[in-house]
C-alpha cells in the first residue's frame, strides 16, 4: 500500500483491516480557530472539486521546504543575515502551509474522499514541516549567537509535536489546546515578516534595563508554551488509556513511545556535547534537519500504530544516522564529523528489501498525481 511509510515490514492482514476501520477523532478547539474557521471556509470554496485533498497538503509542503531552504541557503550556521526578501518568502511560505493544510480535510469531505490515508498523509506532511519551520526560525532571529538554546527549540519542536501523537496513541483522540500548533504557525509567520521589515539584526537589540537581546521574547514564549503544552500532554498520559487496565489503543503501556523519541533527543544531546568540532554549532540547520527526519519517521510510526492498534517497536533504520554519528565519536572521530552528518541522512533515501510500502517521496507523487487516498 502506497501512503504507509515506516514499518520495517508489510501491514498484517488485522492492521489492514484496522487502518481500513479507523475514523478520525478530534477535540478542543484553540484560541484563534473559531476566527481562522470563517478564512477556511472561505478558501475551500475556491478550490477546484477535482484536486484532490493530498495535492493540496502538498503544495502547500512544498512551498514551506522550498522557502525555508532559501533561508538555509543564506543562512547555514543561523548567525548570518538573510536577505529580506527571503524572510518574507518564507513567511509567504509558511501562511500558506497553514491554511492549505488547514481546508484539506475540508475539501475530503467536500469531495466525499475522506479516507485513513488521507489522514496518515496529513501528519506525515505535518512532522516534516516541524522541522523546516523549526529551522527557518532559528535563522530569522539568528539564534546561531545562542548555540545552546537554539539547540532546545530545534528539538522541543520535535519533542512537542511527538508528544501531541503519543497522547492520541493513549486516549485515542488528538486534543487540541486552547494555544496549539495554528497560533505557533501564525506566531513564527509573524517573526518572520518582522525579520524581513526590520532585518534579522533588530532580535540583537538590548531590551532596555534588562541587558537581554530581543530574542529573548519569542525565547521565553516557546518555554512558556514547552510547559504549557507538556502539562496538557503528559495529564493524558499519565491519566491512563482507553485500553485494557488503562492501557493505549493497543493494549500496550502509555510509557512505551517513551523509548522512541528519547533515544532521539539523547543522542541529539549526546552527539552535540561531545563534538570536537562543534557540529551543531557549524552546522546547525544540517545537524535539526538529520534528527529532525529521524523524528519525524518516528513519529508517523507512531501515527500509524495508532490508527491500526498496534505495537510501536523500537528498532528502526532511521537510527541508523545518529549511530553512526555516535560510533564515530566514541572511536574519537576518525572520520570527519561533517562528513558522517552527511552520511546520516542515507537511511531515509533506503527501502529495505521488506518494505512493499514506500517512504514520504512516493506519498508526495501520489499526492500530485490526485491518486484514490
Amino acid at each position: 500500500m502506497a501512503g504507509l511509510l515506516c514499518l520495517p515490514e508489510p501491514l498484517t492482514a488485522l492492521q489492514l483491516r484496522r487502518l481500513e476501520e479507523h475514523k478520525y477523532s478530534a477535540s478542543g478547539c484553540s484560541l484563534v480557530e473559531p476566527i481562522m474557521q470563517i478564512y477556511w471556509n472561505w478558501l475551500v470554496t475556491k478550490v477546484p472539486l477535482w484536486m484532490a485533498p493530498n495535492t493540496i497538503t502538498m503544495v502547500g509542503l512544498v512551498m514551506n521546504v522550498i522557502t525555508t531552504l532559501i533561508v538555509i541557503y543564506y543562512c547555514p550556521t543561523a548567525t548570518e543575515e538573510a536577505p529580506s526578501w527571503a524572510l518574507l518568502l518564507c513567511a509567504v511560505g509558511l501562511f500558506v502551509y497553514q491554511s492549505l493544510d488547514a481546508i484539506d480535510g475540508k475539501q475530503a469531505r467536500r469531495t466525499n474522499s475522506s479516507s485513513p490515508l488521507g489522514e496518515l498523509f496529513d501528519h506525515g506532511c505535518d512532522s516534516i514541516s516541524i522541522v523546516f519551520v523549526a529551522v527557518g526560525t532559528i535563522a530569522a532571529v539568528r539564534l546561531g549567537t545562542l548555540p545552546s538554546w537554539m539547540f532546545y527549540c530545534c528539538f522541543v519542536s520535535m519533542f512537542m509535536f511527538f508528544c501531541a501523537q503519543w497522547q492520541t496513541y493513549v486516549s485515542g483522540t488528538l486534543r487540541f489546546g486552547v494555544i496549539d500548533v495554528t497560533e505557533l504557525q501564525l506566531s513564527v509567520t509573524m517573526v518572520f515578516l518582522l525579520s524581513a521589515f526590520c532585518g534579522t539584526t533588530v532580535w540583537d537589540y538590548e531590551i532596555p534595563m534588562t541587558g537581554l537581546p530581543l530574542k529573548t521574547i519569542p525565547l521565553m514564549g516557546i518555554v512558556s508554551g514547552t510547559i504549557y503544552s507538556c502539562s496538557n500532554y503528559f495529564r493524558v498520559i499519565l491519566s491512563g488509556g482507553v485500553g485494557k487496565n488503562g492501557s493505549t489503543v493497543a493494549g500496550t503501556s502509555v510509557l512505551s513511545p517513551g523509548l522512541h523519541i528519547g533515544l532521539v533527543l539523547i543522542l541529539g544531546l549526546m552527539i552535540y556535547i561531545k563534538s570536537t568540532t562543534d557540529l551543531f554549532y557549524n552546522h546547525p540547520c544540517l545537524y535539526t534537519l538529520t534528527f529532525g527526519f529521524v523524528s519525524a519517521k518516528i513519529t508517523i510510526k507512531l501515527v500509524l500504530a495508532h490508527m491500526t492498534k498496534s505495537e510501536i517497536y523500537l528498532h528502526d533504520t532511521a537510527f541508523i544516522g545518529p549511530g553512526l554519528l555516535f560510533l564515530n565519536q566514541y572511536f574519537n572521530s576518525f572520520i570527519d564529523e561533517y562528513i558522517v552528518l552527511w552520511l546520516a541522512l542515507w537511511p531515509f533515501t533506503m527501502v529495505t528489501r521488506n518494505q512493499k510500502q514506500t517512504f514520504l517521496l512516493w506519498n508526495l507523487v501520489e499526492g500530485l498525481l490526485s491518486l484514490p487516498h
